[in-house]
């Protein structure tokens, strides 16, 4: 007995000392403490394994799982059935890498090879931990095997059994029956499944006769159906049996062939009166009792000894079976089934055994964690039927072959630890088994000397609302457990009394917190290795509250309606206001509009009425206040007048901040027109008293805006109202809310550094404003470094002023700059840093290696090399070319030129110059240039231009007319533009509809400047063209046209002589041209000028002025749109024009001109006018076609009555051959019959450039057929299109002129209409 109590008394004091340290434990062992875990040693620990029973698929690999942690981290070893397993001897198994799981490669070994038991050893230096024995069996899945099953056949009425048999598998199949067609057969009362998988009929039917009963046997392992072979039923009566009886009797089992009768139930199973079963608790109980009879019987289920576990009991089959989940030893004692029908009832009564594998009571052992000598228990606690043997083990070798330790004792179930020592750490194993199962596990006890720590973040800040309970933790770790003691602010005394409660844990409870709580709270733990301090803050705030409750509202619907929730609280919680409806959440309408102190309604309808609830919530606490909308009729109004609103009134200033204010406002009436939003304004009277200036807006339902705001500022507010109708009247001004002075919120912008002289750095900068500066002495602290490596800054104040001057800088230098902004109440923000440059000077050397690549005749393409960068001193903006004309190549041509400057912006080492004349000599130089100026220039250089086409043949003359002959003379091409070798004149006739005959050409020699044409037709207009050639090819050509006429003998032509106009005197060179080719056609429209243009300018256009004009302000300007010609109209006769082409450069930049072109027009004589086109003719031509249709019809008349034209004889008497007579018999005038209709109207002139003058009607029919040889059809309207080409014709019908035509040639004309 005294043993006893000595034991009970040694386990006590020893559950004390332990549940002293669970704190501790939790420390190392729970998740928050992960990282102090990490830095301690540890046993290794078992942390996933396979289960003990472990069923592998043959057709995968076989992984065996076994991880474990520990610190260090454990090294793994197996063994199999019982002996060590050698890994590395077995090529077919690997371990994972910093693992104990292993993976077996099963394609070059069978499956069943590697079945046996396993079990896994993880170890450090700490100690050693081993897994449960891992079983591994294959899975299997056979076939049925072969059988031929008879058809059965049975009378109606009788029970039936089909056997389904499957085969045995790992683990046990699932059994279902199913017919041809996969689908599952019907089950009832009368037909079940039984837990074997048999099927049971309680009495067979006709309608069960079928061919395919089919059991199949699913294995979950595998994944796998087997099927037997179908089973044939048929059920038949008496006489049906009878008639059948040969068919069947050699291969049919024929059963119950007496007459059936209705019958009392019995049980096909189980069998007997009664029967046993034994389960397992935590397993699932089944039991089942399938009858027999007719009618089918009613099964039902009781407990004889008592009642069942409602929760975990079901009966399943139509009551056949009863199914009992996570069976317990309650569950054990007598259960009866019992089977009924109309005829009698049947019992079985089963009596149930629960047995119980090895279960923990109080958990699996748990881990130790032990100070030097210190005192602790492990305990394994388990029962188990029949009672579980335990076995203790350490490292995994048992205990009673372990090292002796005088600290331990082993007791049965518990194994007690007194005094521990470093060095006595080491993992336990605790195995209890019996006849059902074993459970095995794994406990260390490691033995620590670690100094206390505080876990608890450093200065962390608790925030509590005023009179409600504080707590501060102090979560600490040491071995041994630390002490806990706190203080506050000085430290002059321990917290242990009243306000204060100091808990077991370490935390610190103030249960009533004031704000003089508030403060700085140090904790201190102590163990017998060090201290450790940790500092946390307490901070108290005031309670949230509602100022302002919202109110009960009774609102007409279609109005809107306002409550407001205004809310005072802690200025350093943030505030969030929700509202709900009823209890719920607000409906998603846009017309519900929550703002931060107020929910407005808008547009009232009889669904909004209800209870609204604002509540505000902070992270510390919360405060609601509910009213009630109330929804009535809209009452009839009178007419509406609508007007301005109101101005608010009732400006207040709350929530005052540094930045901040807020604004409220009590709107003033709406006058019928609801206000749509609030202007909000402000006068700052500390530096722009008397100016307001808009500060903000907000909605019309909101009367509250959150205003923020700048430092130094003197504030005064007003708001406008603003409805449909227009803004109300301000307000009455707020009181004044002035800022406290701060630095500046930001820097100055725009800071840029330049030289104005070649020794000096000039830095800018965007002044800050008023508001901006934020306080007062507003000024700016400048700061410069050369841009070099260890440069210091230098740095100087500035006052107002925006720019600030270095003097004494190195030539065109980068530098660093910085402009902070100050005040008297500090600094800016440090600004950013600008790269600027000092002054420029001119560049102090030329490019070299300067050259130049002809490549055409007008083009030349110069070369150079960069000016290095330090030569440049400056921002390079480009390279100048100047070249000039020295002299043409051809001995008549021995004139200079003025220089030309083409100008190549950036850094280029070539540029192309264009417009060049042909075959000459130029010279040329190159400049650099810089924002300074240009530097000296490169050696001058020369380059030849190679022959192009020469230019226009100065003059074109016709002389000594004759008859059949002429002679044209010429003069040279001012612009030889190499050795002319010769020139061509062609030439070809023009008829008055202006349509070109057969061309001639003529090749003339070099040598001469006249020719005589012989063989011309006369009264024929020619146009001649004559160009000069080089061995480039031909130029341009000089035409004339010229038309002979016949007039009192003598050949003369209706044109003057054409000549081009004298070449004048060159002016003196501008900038390089970018045009060359510039040439010019007069007709009698206007002049054609067109050239070559190489340029990048867009902006080309061509200017004119008459010659000799004085003022260089009359200068006309016609845009080109980007061709490179243009029509030039309006041009008077007999005056000599100078025409040039411009392209605008950029805005620092002259114009590109090209040279000037003179351009004579010409004074043309009077041509031919146009009869055709004359109203007097239109009209004397209708009235003579009106006279010749009348005798036309008098002449049919009398030839159908065979009489004579009565004016026959009137008309022979007449001997003037320009009267012809008519002729008797075709009615028509002599020569003048049908066959002349297609000629032209005379008269018709077209000039030589192809157009059409019209003189002095606008209705004349030449217009619609170009030369009079428009046809009509029969009833009046045209033949062809209106622009249709005239037929070719001989145009020689003799000279043109001006008088009155004769009736003979109106008669020709009238040819065509008649």
């Amino acid at each position: 007995m005294q043993n006893k109590f000595r034991k009970l008394f040694i386990i006590t004091n020893i559950w004390f000392s332990l549940l002293s340290h669970c704190f501790l434990c939790s420390l190392i062992l729970g998740g928050k403490k992960k990282k102090v875990r990490e830095g301690l040693p540890q046993p290794p620990t078992i942390t996933h394994q396979s289960p003990k029973d472990y069923i592998i698929d043959p057709r995968e690999n076989i992984i065996i799982h076994c991880e474990a942690k520990g610190k260090p981290h454990p090294s793994f070893s197996w063994t199999r059935n019982g002996t060590h397993y050698d890994i590395d001897e077995d090529p077919n198994v690997n371990m994972r890498p910093h693992s104990g799981t292993l993976v077996v490669d099963i394609s070059r070994e069978r499956a069943e090879h590697y079945e046996g038991v396993y079990q896994c050893t993880a170890r450090n230096k700490h100690g050693t931990a081993v897994s449960n024995n891992i079983v591994i069996r294959q899975s299997r899945s056979p076939l049925w095997s072969k059988e031929r099953i008879k058809p059965i056949v049975v009378q109606e009425g009788v029970s039936l059994v089909l056997p389904c048999r499957p085969p045995a598998g790992l683990p046990p199949p699932i059994i279902f029956w199913m017919d041809n067609y996969f689908q599952k057969l019907p089950q009832s009362e009368r037909v079940s499944q039984s837990l074997n998988g048999d099927l049971y009929f309680s009495n067979v039917r006709r309608e069960d006769s079928r061919n395919d009963y089919i059991c199949y046997a699913r294995f979950p392992h595998t994944q796998t159906i087997q099927q037997k072979q179908p089973i044939t039923v048929k059920v038949l009566n008496l006489d049906a049996i009878n008639d059948t009886m040969a068919d069947f009797y050699n291969d049919t089992d024929l059963f119950s062939e007496a007459p059936v009768d209705e019958r009392r139930p019995t049980f096909l199973i189980p069998t007997g009166s009664s029967s046993s079963k034994m389960v397992l608790r935590g397993r699932v109980l089944e039991m089942e009792c399938i009858a027999e009879g007719l009618p089918t019987p009613y099964t039902s289920w009781t407990k004889v000894s008592g009642d069942f576990p409602a929760r975990r009991t079901s009966f399943l089959h139509y009551n056949k079976t009863l199914h009992i989940a996570n069976v317990s030893e309650s569950d054990a004692g007598e259960y009866r089934c019992t089977a009924k029908n109309l005829l009698g009832v049947v019992h079985h009564t089963i009596r149930v055994t629960v047995k119980a594998a090895p279960y923990w009571i109080t958990g699996a052992p748990r881990n130790l964690v032990l100070a030097p000598g210190e005192n602790g228990v492990l305990t394994c606690r388990a029962s188990g039927t029949p009672k579980p043997s335990i076995g203790w083990s350490m490292n995994g070798i048992p205990i009673e072959n372990s090292p002796k330790d005088v600290s331990r004792k082993v007791e049965d179930d518990t194994v007690i630890f007194t005094d521990v020592q470093i060095g006595s750490s080491a993992v336990y194993q605790c195995n209890i088994s019996n006849d059902y199962g074993y459970l095995l596990s794994n406990a260390f006890v490691n033995v620590l000397s670690e100094p206390p720590r505080v876990l608890t973040p450093a200065d962390k800040v608790y925030q509590v609302i005023k009179n409600h309970r504080a707590l501060m933790d102090c979560s600490s770790f040491g071995s041994p457990i630390p002490k806990i003691t706190w203080f506050k602010d000085s430290r002059s005394s321990t917290l242990d009394g009243d306000p204060y409660i100091l808990h077991d844990n370490g935390t610190l409870e103030i249960d009533v917190a004031q704000a003089r709580n508030s403060g700085k709270y140090t904790c201190v733990a102590r163990n017998i290795l060090g201290i450790y301090e940790n500092h946390v803050s307490l901070e108290v705030k005031e309670p949230t509250r509602i100022l302002k409750q919202p109110e009960y509202k009774v609102v007409q619907r279609g109005r809107s309606v306002v409550f407001e929730c205004k809310v005072k609280h802690d200025t350093s919680l943030i505030p969030t206001m929700t509202w709900l409806k009823d209890d719920g959440e607000l409906p998603d309408d846009e017309r519900l509009i929550v703002d931060s102190d107020s929910l407005t309604i808008s547009d009232v309808t009889e669904n909004d009425a209800g209870v609204y609830t604002c509540i505000m919530n902070t992270t510390l606490d919360q405060d609601s206040a509910s009213a009630e909308l109330t929804v009535v009729e809209a009452t009839p109004t009178p007419a509406v007048v609508y007007e301005r609103p109101e101005p608010p009134t009732d400006l207040e200033l709350t929530d005052q901040k540094k930045r901040s204010v807020q604004l409220t406002w009590t709107p003033g009436d709406e006058h019928n027109s609801p206000i749509q939003k609030f202007l909000i304004q402000y006068e700052d009277l500390l530096h722009h008293r008397g100016h307001w200036h808009n500060l903000t807006e907000v909605p019309g339902t909101k009367t509250t805006a959150h205003l923020k705001l700048s430092p130094y500022v003197h504030y005064t507010f007003k708001v406008l109202a603003l409805n449909d109708v227009g803004f109300s009247r301000p307000s009455i001004p707020s009181r004044t809310y002035k800022t406290d002075p701060a630095a500046p919120d930001e820097s100055p912008a725009g800071v840029q550094g330049y030289g104005t002289e070649h020794n000096n750095l000039v830095i800018s900068w965007k002044p800050l404003s008023g508001l901006q500066s934020n306080g007062p002495g507003l000024r700016y602290k400048v700061m410069w470094r050369q841009q070099r490596l260890g440069s210091e800054w230098t740095q100087v104040n500035v006052a107002n002023n925006s720019k600030f001057t270095v003097s004494g800088t190195p030539t065109f230098v980068p530098y660093e700059l910085k402009v902070q902004a100050i005040n008297d109440y500090g600094d800016g923000p440090e600004p950013a840093v600008a790269l600027g440059y000092s002054g420029e000077d001119f560049p102090v050397t030329a490019p070299e290696n300067v050259h130049a690549a002809v490549v055409s005749s007008t083009k030349a393409e110069v070369h150079w090399d960069p000016v290095p960068h330090h030569l440049i001193r400056g921002h390079l903006k480009g390279y100048k070319v100047y070249y000039w004309r020295e002299h043409s190549l051809h001995k008549h041509h021995p004139d200079h030129m003025g220089k030309h400057i083409l100008t190549f912006s950036g850094n280029h080492s070539h540029g192309m110059l264009p417009g060049l004349h042909p075959f000459s000599l130029y010279s040329f130089y190159v400049k650099v240039f810089n924002g300074k100026g240009e530097g000296p220039q490169s050696p001058e250089q020369q380059f030849k231009t190679p022959e192009g086409v020469p230019g226009l043949p100065t003059s074109l003359v016709v002389t000594n007319p004759n008859l059949n002959s002429l002679t044209l003379e010429w003069s040279p091409p001012r612009e030889h533009n190499g050795h002319i070798t010769g020139y061509t004149l062609k030439y070809h006739t023009v008829n008055n509809s202006n349509e070109l005959g057969t061309e001639e050409e003529l090749a003339l020699a070099a040598n001469e400047t006249s020719v005589t044409l012989p063989n011309l037709k006369y009264s024929t207009r020619y146009k001649f063209y004559l160009n000069a050639k080089t061995i480039k090819g031909p130029g341009p050509a000089i035409s004339q046209e010229v038309v002979t006429i016949v007039d009192e003998g003598n050949l003369q032509t209706s044109h003057p002589i054409a000549r081009s106009p004298p070449h004048r005197p060159t002016h003196k060179a501008g900038p390089a041209s970018p045009f060359a080719n510039i040439s010019s056609s007069v007709g009698e429209d206007g002049a054609v000028i067109s050239w070559e243009y190489w340029g990048p300018e867009k902006d080309v256009y061509v200017e004119y002025i008459v010659d000799n004009s004085e003022s260089e302000e009359d200068w006309k300007r016609e845009l080109v749109n980007g061709s490179q010609n243009v029509k030039l109209k309006g041009l008077k006769v007999g005056l000599s024009y100078r025409v040039r082409v411009v392209a605008k450069g950029h805005h620092d930049q002259p114009p590109h001109r090209s040279e000037e072109l003179l351009v004579t027009v010409p004074a043309v004589a009077s041509r031919q006018v146009d009869i055709a086109t004359q109203g007097w003719f239109i009209g004397l031509m209708c009235a003579i076609a009106l006279l010749i249709l009348i005798l036309l019809i008098i002449c049919f008349i009398q030839r159908n009555k065979g009489g004579k034209y009565p004016v026959k004889e009137k008309e022979d008497a007449h001997t003037d051959p320009e009267f012809q007579p008519m002729k008797e018999d075709d009615c028509t005038f002599g020569e003048y019959s049908d066959n002349e209709d297609h000629k032209p109207l005379k008269g018709s002139r077209t000039p030589s450039n192809g157009t059409v003058k019209r003189d002095d009607s606008d209705d004349s029919l030449v217009d619609y057929g170009e030369g009079g040889d428009g046809q009509f059809n029969e009833d009046g309207s045209f033949i062809g299109e209106y622009s249709g080409k005239s037929i070719s014709r001989d145009t020689a019908e003799g000279p043109e002129n001006s008088e009155a035509p004769s009736p003979t040639n109106a008669m020709n004309s009238l040819n065509s209409f008649v």
